[in-house]
């Protein structure tokens, strides 16, 4: 396993949407765990596949200890929304808003073996999949945002500090950034308040 190098908003795969995955194999198998690991040593709730340069439709999860791994993923979001929750992304280090999220979803998919799963989420867990979702449709929790939340976190990303910002991150990040290969080397952090940090 190794730890994967996290892109920060700008990365062109960020904003591509993602393909389905159609071949199963020790390949899959080795990024999902390569993501799990990642996305543990960042402790992440969250990692989309696009976060780590690849851009298909996979994202691995950690919440309350309800965790695992949804390829090709389809969402079923309740009518109702839960109350706003200040989210974060890997992808956007140092930002946090409140987002606009659907109170539970239902996500079906595979798994790395291509078995179907089924995973109902209410609550922070929902909040999860639909930010990693959003992920693999290009789309920035950024997006979701509105009136004075979206201009201030423009306003920041804009920001000329907000490029020292991403670079600290990233250089903190290279100390445990590894390839498989040996040696050493913008997918969520739902912010203060939420649990912990998503892709």
């Amino acid at each position: 396993m190794a730890i994967l190098n996290i892109r920060i908003i700008g990365d062109p795969v960020l904003r591509t949407v993602a393909d389905p995955v159609t071949e199963f194999g020790p390949e899959l198998a080795k990024l999902v765990a390569d993501m799990t690991e990642t996305m543990e040593d960042v402790d992440g709730a969250g990692l989309a596949a696009p976060q780590v340069g690849i851009s298909q439709r996979v994202f691995t999860y950690r919440i309350d200890g309800v965790e695992g791994h949804i390829i090709n993923p389809v969402l079923e979001n309740s009518e109702d929304y839960q109350d706003d929750q200040v989210e974060g992304c890997l992808s956007i280090p140092g930002l946090g808003f409140p987002v606009r999220r659907f109170r539970s979803t239902t996500v079906t998919g595979v798994d790395m073996h291509g078995n179907p799963v089924t995973v109902e989420g209410e609550g922070m867990l929902a909040r999860c999949f639909q930010h990693e979702n959003d992920h693999l449709d290009g789309i920035l929790y950024t997006d979701r945002l509105e009136g004075e939340d979206r201009k201030a976190a423009l306003r920041s990303i804009r920001n000329a500090n907000y490029g020292s910002v991403t670079e600290r991150t990233a250089a903190k990040r290279a100390k445990t950034v590894g390839s498989s290969f040996g040696g050493s080397l913008p997918g969520s952090s739902f912010g203060p308040g939420a649990a912990g940090n998503a892709g």
